[in-house]
């Protein structure tokens, strides 16, 4: 007997594909009324299905067979389509627009076949409408959150990349993608080296990109070999004789100490062999302040904090999490305990917490909800508690967190989500992910945070760093595992579309025998190839490649401070 419950109508808004073989007679009589109540001068073929849920007022619609406008559409003006035609979630139709057979419309995408006059000698607001229509061929797949602007033709065949702005027309056989849209190759030519990512709400691939030079891995597993053999080259140009640097030229740091330890854990399954794995351990654990358990900066004097002043310590908070996660993966671990967390009262923490700039900095807010609970964790494990247990940090989460969002803090006009999201990551980093608890409203995450993976002044070309990348890709991980990532799970199609594109922009950025710039902005090392920007590039190229169902192909799995999996309760 089959157990499976009946879809809902609210199923088959979303994924309308079902309805043909699927739907009850009841609901396919309530899909008949729907499609009488639209309106206007309006012919429906058959087998198609307009979501309830949809925004359709048209002045005339024409719906060839087999076709489906889904959730939240919304659809104006005069649209004609052949057979075979999709309007998927959140899709905007608006002017006159004449689809061919078989398009595919990715969800969030806008065909305005309108426009404004904008003459100066009046407001805007106040001139005529014109329109020429947008006019698209047969066999046409236009990724999610595309832009098609009033007077385009795309011809028969194309591909148009997920993110792209159509403002001019696109030949036959186009593949097509960026702002304003240009056209990388000819769909016919099939052997274009790398994807990049054109993916529509459905989860399907195609190859839409540009060819590599030899020197850049076409595939992922190719990509993991190249990095495989050359990771203890790369390591070894930054020691540098005495200690381990960034980058050629800097100055030594904790970090780029630990960053060497996972490179190396990750790529070759051993340590840096500039020192035994002793001397890595002495010298890492040697770092610690024993009174406070703090790990100072070289040449910066130890912190002196109370359980109020914890907040302040600056770099040495970070150090908690990176040299924990670091002696961890050389099979040891922190030898003092934080005592600004062990001693740390509830009321204090609750008090602490509320005090965090939560509307004005939310990263440094969730920095430090990251190295609290990382810290708490570490006394854990070597038997260290303390009244304020990791139990008063996520009943104060819990019940803060915005159920519009999932988040906690507020965006601004002057950087968007950038600070709620990257403080999210934080955060979710060091508490939910960490100690394996689900997030709350999973989502409302990720309709956050890939609304703020379309804000061009942190995702536009050339601004994209490891920072902001990873800020977005382990949110939407840490969701969809919850949700669920198969083709029918929550946004899952401009979920693959976006990771399949950033994936497709990070593998070619590996230099052989030098690794990863961090990428541009001042929250980084900056644009030349490192330790801290080949540590997290690594990490995330794990999570996108695991989002898309091909991190296996990688041959490698974080197992340090962006390890995937809850981290250990006993050494």
């Amino acid at each position: 007997m089959d157990h499976r419950r009946q879809p809902s109508a609210r199923h088959f808004d979303h994924c309308p594909w079902l309805f043909a073989e699927e739907a009850t007679e009841e609901q396919r009589a309530a899909q008949r009324k729907t499609q009488r109540g639209i309106g206007g001068d309006t012919e429906i073929s058959e087998r198609c299905y307009v979501a309830g849920s949809a925004a359709v007022f048209p002045d005339r619609l024409r719906l060839g067979t087999d076709s489906y406008i889904a959730a939240h559409a919304y659809v104006t003006g005069e649209l004609s389509t052949g057979s075979h035609c999709t309007l998927n979630p959140f899709t905007t139709v608006r002017g006159n627009v004449v689809l061919g057979d078989g398009v595919r419309i990715g969800a969030h995408t806008s065909l305005l076949g309108f426009n404004h006059s904008m003459a100066p000698d009046r407001p805007v607001h106040r001139q005529p409408l014109t329109s020429r229509g947008i006019r698209v061929g047969d066999d046409v797949w236009i990724g999610s959150h595309v832009v098609v602007v009033d007077g385009v033709r795309i011809g028969d065949h194309c591909v148009v990349g997920a993110g792209a702005v159509v403002t001019r027309d696109l030949p036959a056989w186009s593949v097509a993608a960026g702002n304003p849209a240009r056209v990388l190759r000819d769909r016919r030519d099939t052997k274009a080296a790398v994807s990049e990512g054109a993916a529509d709400t459905e989860g399907r691939r195609t190859s839409t990109a540009r060819p590599v030079t030899s020197s850049r891995p076409s595939t992922l597993a190719a990509f993991a070999d190249a990095a495989r053999a050359r990771a203890a080259e790369l390591v070894d140009r930054c020691w540098d004789g005495e200690r381990y640097v960034d980058r050629p030229g800097a100055a030594p740091t904790v970090r780029a100490h630990c960053d060497a330890v996972e490179i190396a854990d990750l790529l070759l399954g051993t340590v840096p062999e500039q020192l035994s794995a002793g001397e890595h351990i002495e010298r890492l654990s040697g770092l610690q302040d024993p009174t406070s358990g703090l790990v100072p900066e070289f040449g910066e004097p130890s912190p002196v904090t109370d359980t109020d002043g914890f907040v302040d310590a600056g770099a040495a908070l970070y150090h908690v999490l990176c040299a924990g996660y670091a002696l961890d993966l050389l099979g040891a671990g922190l030898p003092h305990p934080v005592s600004g967390v062990r001693d740390m009262t509830a009321r204090q923490l609750v008090a602490r917490l509320d005090a965090l700039p939560w509307d004005t900095g939310a990263w440094g807010a969730g920095a430090w909800v990251d190295s609290w609970a990382t810290a708490a964790h570490w006394n854990r494990r070597q038997g260290h508690g303390g009244d304020a247990t990791p139990e008063t940090l996520f009943g104060w989460l819990l019940t803060r967190a915005d159920p519009w969002t999932g988040m906690w803090g507020s965006p601004s006009a002057e950087a968007g989500r950038l600070q709620v999201v990257n403080g999210y990551y934080r955060l979710t980093r060091g508490s939910f992910a960490q100690f394996g608890l689900p997030v709350p409203y999973p989502e409302r995450v990720v309709d956050a945070v890939l609304d703020h993976a379309r804000d061009a002044r942190h995702f536009g070309p050339g601004r994209e760093n490891a920072c902001n990348v990873l800020d977005v890709a382990h949110p939407l991980w840490l969701s969809t595992r919850q949700l669920g990532r198969g083709t029918d799970g929550y946004r899952s199609g401009e979920i693959r579309a976006w990771a399949e594109r950033q994936l497709a922009l990070a593998v070619p950025r590996w230099q052989d025998g030098q690794g990863f710039a961090f990428g541009p902005g001042a929250a980084g090392p900056g644009p030349e190839p490192g330790l801290q920007g080949t540590e997290m590039w690594l990490a995330i190229a794990w999570y996108l490649a695991d989002l898309l169902g091909r991190s296996d192909e990688l041959g490698y799995r974080p197992r340090g401070i962006h390890r995937p999996e809850p981290a250990p309760r006993d050494t």
